[in-house]
């Protein structure tokens, strides 16, 4: 089911990971209608104004109801802020997320890595190739290849990864 209606862009204040998000909110009622019985995170596609989304999650934050992240790259393609109204249709996305190709030709290099990427739920990996996918440049993909590898190589999950990249910028 396509479900359109009107909302304003959001920004959490001290929220956990969630700390400074900007994010619309998707109440019970209207989530339902795009997932039925679902009270997990799932994806959806379709408008934020004129900005055509697909394979973007809803969040769960309790009582059936759920958010929907807009990160920089959307508010800059959006041009909008913390409490602009914006137009959003959204359906469910039942597409399926592939697996970054070279993501998976360097894990066949490195046997620790591909194990551990294995090891991981099907969300989890899709959630690395999401973010190889989403960097703007090559350059830049094939850096968060390289270091996704050597950091699965070494056990360490996602936000671990992040934690480290940061912490070497420093």
């Amino acid at each position: 089911m396509k479900l359109a209606f009107e909302t304003r862009l959001l920004k959490f204040g001290k929220m956990g990971e969630k700390t400074g998000w900007t994010y619309f909110n998707i109440p019970a009622a209207l989530a339902h209608k795009i997932a039925p019985a679902t009270k997990k995170s799932f994806r959806v596609k379709g408008k934020i104004d004129k900005m055509e989304i697909r394979q973007s999650s809803l969040l769960p934050i309790g009582d059936g109801n759920y958010i929907l992240p807009v990160n920089g790259a959307m508010r800059k393609t959006l041009n909008k802020k913390n409490g602009d109204k914006i137009q959003v249709v959204l359906q469910l996305d039942k597409e399926e997320i592939k697996i970054n190709s070279l993501l998976l030709d360097c894990l066949a290099d490195e046997p620790e890595a591909l194990k551990q990427f294995n090891a991981m739920p099907k969300s989890h990996q899709k959630y690395y190739s999401k973010w190889i996918e989403s960097a703007k440049t090559e350059p830049t993909k094939i850096k968060r290849i390289a270091l996704a590898v050597s950091t699965l190589a070494q056990k360490m999950n996602y936000s671990e990864m992040i934690q480290s990249q940061q912490a070497g910028k420093k």
